[in-house]
């Protein structure tokens, strides 16, 4: 029984570090079982919570998911430790089971209070009461690095909202650019988001527990963000190819990439260099409907909805999967060309507020196509 105990508890000790390291030191997006177990756990039973409800409910409980998932991995990580030192203590000492946790326990949390057969014990319970203090250092110092990276994404997310409403979408933004005469940003705006889409995957591969951390508000969100700024890239290189910047590319291309690298974190399967013309879920009926919705807003476009339909079906085929998987995942805001959810209900078209300045016969945008 001694030597069962001892050989457990060494593998539960070396998968509790294994965890640790994997997670929050090695900067390289290590696949770790706990945490996205824990992630689908607790996702399903905040789901629970919000049965009957719409994308406000499902909204409103995903909200506590992050900081449960931070709570869960210290506690299982400590738990983990305190059977792991237990079934140690048990093994190599003459202790009883009550004794060796409440020895294990004692080291661990430095509490101080426990005593037992100090000459063969003193080293075990010395590595008991380093690692639940230094478990608990690298989760506070790990808690700054998620914040900052959760500030850098929520910033460019809501500048985003002026140009494309709540929720993002890309159609939107190059519509509202024509309608005002603000088409000339988009190269900064691409920037931005190419800069950010590559933050983003880093950061979020490194540290997948940020998939978890939602948005202020109930109808932005990064992953929809990002898509939107990809659609609006591609529907710009599909329609204007000699016209448009440089950058649009680079942004589509920084955008799948930072989602492939999600993937990989993930494990999710994808395909590294699809055809281009590869089917994609988006409709063309939808993306007529969108054209149309550029061209009321004053967007001149050089090819046909026909004409320009493949080449934005070859752009589209190289993240929309991903991105319709991610934001499954993620119970993200249904936005419109996001792809379906887990929970009811029908995608949400931007919220439009009053484009027009003052003294200006500009046509309003006709209604967004569900």
């Amino acid at each position: 029984m001694e030597w069962i105990a001892g050989l457990a508890g060494g593998l539960v000790l070396a998968l509790v570090l294994s965890s640790v390291l994997r997670t929050l030191v090695v900067p390289r997006g290590l696949y770790s079982a706990l945490v996205f177990r824990l992630w689908w756990t607790l996702r399903r039973l905040l789901r629970l919570a919000s049965l009957r409800g719409g994308y406000e409910a499902v909204d409103r409980a995903q909200t506590w998911l992050a900081p449960l998932v931070l709570i869960g991995m210290l506690t299982s990580w400590l738990g983990g430790a305190l059977l792991a030192f237990g079934l140690l203590l048990y093994a190599l000492s003459p202790l009883s089971w009550h004794t060796a946790f409440r020895e294990a326990g004692s080291s661990l949390f430095t509490l101080g209070f426990a005593g037992g057969d100090r000459l063969r014990l003193s080293a075990l319970d010395f590595v008991a009461a380093a690692t639940g203090p230094v478990v608990i250092a690298l989760q506070i110092a790990y808690l700054p690095t998620l914040y900052a990276a959760y500030n850098r994404r929520e910033l460019e997310v809501t500048l985003l909202q002026s140009r494309a409403g709540e929720p993002a979408w890309g159609p939107e933004i190059l519509a509202r650019q024509w309608l005002v005469d603000t088409e000339t940003a988009l190269p900064e705006l691409y920037r931005s988001w190419e800069r950010l889409a590559s933050d983003m995957g880093e950061s979020h591969s490194t540290y997948p527990v940020l998939l978890t951390f939602r948005s202020p508000r109930p109808h932005r969100s990064w992953l929809v963000g990002l898509v939107a700024v990809m659609d609006a890239a591609a529907l710009q290189l599909a329609l204007t190819p000699r016209p448009a910047p440089p950058e649009a590319r680079l942004v589509l291309r920084a955008g799948f990439t930072a989602l492939r690298d999600i993937a990989r974190a993930l494990r999710l399967p994808f395909d590294p260099d699809p055809a281009p013309d590869s089917p994609v879920r988006l409709t063309f009926a939808e993306f007529d409907a969108a054209v149309a919705l550029l061209e009321a807003a004053g967007f001149r476009a050089e090819r046909t909805s026909k004409e320009a339909w493949p080449h934005f079906q070859g752009w589209r085929v190289n993240y929309e999967s991903l991105a319709y998987e991610l934001c499954r995942r993620c119970d993200a805001v249904p936005g419109l060309w996001t792809g379906p959810r887990d929970f009811p209900g029908s995608p949400i078209p931007p919220r439009r507020p009053m484009d027009r300045r003052p003294g200006e016969d500009r046509p309003e945008l006709p209604p967004a196509d569900r």
